[in-house]
């Protein structure tokens, strides 16, 4: 790959803005599909006729799609290096589109999965590919504040997901009577369509078309790889934790059958002429220290987005949407610290600002443990409310981590590796929440025994009600109790993370000669 003079690629220049738009659009697709099957997955159930009082039928819905994200991710994104962004960005939107068909016609829960693991795989895609593109089209001392700017479509995906599925399947229900009632939650797919076309025909007027290179693809390498991945997601993702195991059921075997596809993937590569993950020309400890400061960000952010909607029900009774709002406060907090940690990495440095994002994450997650029963009337300084400022504290520094820790994990790597690249950096990131997750619901379900075992039992009084009182008063504290021991786990992950961010690729004149200029460095097509 080149390097253009200004003049030669304004053109690119002036579009690349659009193009990353464009690219945006799909990754915010992409983010809103994950998550808003949660708000529209007691309308599927009834559709596909899964009783409400076996959900754990329906929860291959949510695993299926992550089963396909993250297994077709790094080939995907190999694929990307090898024919361009553009190309596959529109194939997996074309993709995209046809699982959410499919999802939209389903009668049965076979064809709901099918669906879901359609829409997973070209999901897959888009995030890393996006991160590439953005690898492509700007120098590496600029491309933080960009990657920041995906990050927070990635996770304002989050925020709209359940969102943009109760209001569409409400508007439906409201406003047009000729759609039967169960059927509402199909609309939600039917609307991918439209606009992934939109992005298709942005990306095709705005992004370059990249010559074909002759590099060959490791097919083999990435479909072990797929493999390994697909297990370990089956094998981690445990719907029901109890406290008593970690794993599903059937979990450990799986795990096990991953641990021999990562064997069977480590000596494919050890002697295969091609190679899916080639190594030549990569700085591996600053990209290793990118994934695992990843991992220790999405063990945290999983674990808040479980933990806290569970606490709010036990501990503040809240039931059903205003348990899921008491997340808006981290949620929205994330797309800021992402849009401003990117734009701070361009001034200090990717490994700085990811130090200092997963600190101030350490901060938030400390005032969370130290929450009181009473959280709702505590506040800071007089006048902050506990409960908002402690949340937004954390999901701002886990969001300001996102685009320093993608921009550092694309300098360790040639521009040619730069798809592999940002898949992996985004497999860690998924590893550690479900890995993140798994082991702290299991540890905090095992300690809410211990604590109640420990607390002096009640003894009833003449008064049934003042007794009943009494064991809520102490379930309550017995649930505080131990959630604040979980977020203090959680902010040692944090501080884990932070030395490992200490070790990325990452002053602001890392990898930049004095003459890369934003404007000058445009790879050419």
């Amino acid at each position: 790959m080149t390097l253009t003079a200004p003049s030669e690629a304004s053109g690119a220049v002036r579009g690349r803005g659009v193009a990353i738009g464009a690219a945006g659009l799909a990754v915010l697709l992409g983010a809103l599909d994950t998550y808003v099957v949660v708000s529209v997955l007691e309308d599927i159930m009834r559709s596909v006729e899964i009783p409400i009082n076996k959900i754990q039928l329906a929860t291959p819905i949510i695993t299926w799609y992550l089963l396909g994200y993250i297994a077709a991710m790094p080939l995907l994104g190999r694929l990307s290096d090898r024919f361009g962004r553009r190309l596959v960005l529109q194939a997996s939107l074309a993709l995209f589109i046809v699982g959410s068909i499919v999802t939209a016609f389903a009668d049965t829960v076979p064809e709901v999965l099918v669906g879901r693991v359609v829409q997973g795989v070209a999901s897959g895609a888009l995030l890393p590919v996006t991160l590439a593109l953005a690898a492509d089209l700007w120098s590496a001392r600029r491309r933080a504040a960009v990657l920041g700017w995906v990050g927070a479509a990635q996770e304002l995906g989050s925020v709209l997901g359940p969102v943009v599925g109760v209001g569409v399947v409400t508007l439906v229900h409201n406003h047009f009577a000729s759609v039967p009632h169960d059927d509402a939650w199909r609309v939600v797919f039917w609307v991918n369509v439209p606009l992934a076309l939109i992005a298709m025909l942005l990306l095709q007027v705005t992004v370059p078309k990249r010559a074909v290179s002759k590099e060959k693809v490791d097919v083999v390498g990435g479909l072990l790889l797929a493999v390994a991945l697909g297990l370990s997601v089956i094998g981690l993702y445990n719907p029901e934790p109890d406290g008593e195991h970690v794993l599903p059921p059937n979990g450990l075997w799986l795990l096990l059958g991953a641990a021999v596809a990562f064997v069977l993937f480590g000596l494919w590569e050890k002697f295969a002429l091609t190679k899916l993950i080639a190594t030549a020309g990569m700085r591996v400890r600053p990209f290793l220290a990118s994934c695992a400061a990843s991992v220790c960000a999405g063990a945290a952010l999983m674990v808040t987005l479980v933990d806290v909607e569970i606490y709010a029900r036990a501990v503040l009774e809240r039931d059903g949407v205003a348990a899921v709002l008491t997340l808006v406060r981290f949620l929205l907090a994330l797309p800021v610290g992402a849009v401003l940690g990117g734009f701070l990495a361009t001034r200090v440095g990717d490994r700085l600002v990811s130090v200092v994002g997963l600190l101030v994450a350490t901060g938030g997650y400390l005032l969370i443990a130290t929450w009181p029963t009473d959280v709702l009337s505590a506040h800071y300084l007089g006048f902050l409310p506990a409960l908002d400022t402690s949340l937004a504290i954390a999901g701002f520094g886990l969001g300001v981590v996102i685009g320093p820790l993608s921009s550092a994990a694309l300098r360790a790597v040639p521009l040619s590796q730069a798809g592999i690249a940002s898949a992996l950096l985004v497999v860690a990131r998924m590893s550690g929440m479900l890995i993140g997750v798994a082991a702290l619901t299991t540890f905090g379900f095992y300690r809410l025994n211990s604590i109640v075992n420990a607390m002096p039992p009640i003894v009833p009084q003449g008064d049934f009600t003042e007794t009943v009182r009494a064991v809520a008063r102490q379930t309550q504290e017995a649930y505080a109790h131990m959630f604040g021991e979980v977020f203090l786990v959680t902010a040692g992950i944090c501080v884990v993370g932070a030395v490992f961010a200490a070790f990325v690729a990452g002053g602001h004149q890392s990898g930049d000669s004095p003459a890369a200029d934003d404007d000058a460095l445009v790879p050419s097509r």
